[in-house]
């Protein structure tokens, strides 16, 4: 198996669970202005190649999970924020924009272990996942208008479909920090750990998911996707064509012998 060559980030695999770890701890994992973009985007590409993995992880080294953009080029109106309006938006979309479109697009389970600070586009990057673990020290903020400007990496979109559009509005207008408790109260995390314990939580839900046939994995995840935007009708004849798939893989029949065998 050929690991993608990252920048900023670490990537380990071991019983079909992919970890990326993102590690620009030196600016608590800030998405812009460092090789992080870049990083995720190739990571869920190759992911999509890659058939010997069925999970994916993903968390921040050091302190934080992610700040999300870095202030201080904002304050410079450098790196990803500079230029006019036209250059502005043709930067967030071939930047920070991607992430959104590439992590869609993963065929696997993603889990976010969130280690800490989640902020602003680093909040909106754990919300793009299927299942979000939280450390005690974990915190979320969707914090665009503290700083004047809007959730520009699809963070509206997400956070909505995750927790509904009162409680979303409300953090997003807000841009008041959640802690970890409040966090699993409002349907925003799953569960809520002690620090040391948080990489063992989400490597027991990896190691479940990744124990379940593959291929029926990749498929399920695409339904669950594709249930969101179709018509009954249709997403019934899509799940009707997915499972002729899956009656006709060595892999059901494997799975129905092993059942049998525990009866």
């Amino acid at each position: 198996m050929n690991l993608p060559q990252l920048t900023d980030a670490l990537l380990d695999v071991s019983n079909r669970v992919a970890t990326l770890t993102l590690n620009r701890h030196d600016v608590r994992n800030a998405l812009t202005g460092t090789g992080l973009i870049e990083d995720i985007i190739k990571v869920a590409e190759w992911i999509n190649r890659c058939d010997e993995v069925s999970v994916l992880v993903i968390t921040g080294a050091g302190s934080a999970f992610s700040s999300g953009g870095n202030v201080k080029d904002m304050a410079d109106r450098g790196g990803d924020f500079a230029g006019d309006v036209a250059e502005v938006a043709t930067r967030y979309r071939r930047g920070i924009q991607r992430i959104p479109l590439a992590l869609q697009q993963v065929e696997v389970p993603i889990i976010a272990a969130v280690n800490g600070p989640a902020i602003g586009a680093g909040f909106d990057l754990a919300n793009m996942a299927d299942i979000r673990i939280g450390s005690e020290k974990a915190k979320f903020g969707e914090t665009f208008l503290n700083l004047g400007i809007i959730p520009g990496d699809g963070g509206a979109w997400f956070m909505q479909r995750l927790i509904g559009y009162q409680r979303a509005f409300e953090l997003t207008l807000s841009g008041r920090i959640v802690g970890a408790a409040e966090a699993k109260e409002i349907g925003i995390v799953l569960d809520v750990v002690a620090p040391d314990e948080l990489m063992t939580r989400a490597g027991e839900i990896a190691a479940r998911f990744a124990a379940q046939p593959p291929k029926a994995v990749r498929l399920t995840k695409r339904l669950m996707k594709m249930a969101q935007r179709m018509e009954l009708k249709d997403f019934l004849d899509l799940s009707a064509a997915f499972q002729g798939m899956c009656h006709n893989e060595p892999e059901h029949l494997d799975a129905v012998r092993k059942m049998l065998e525990k009866s």
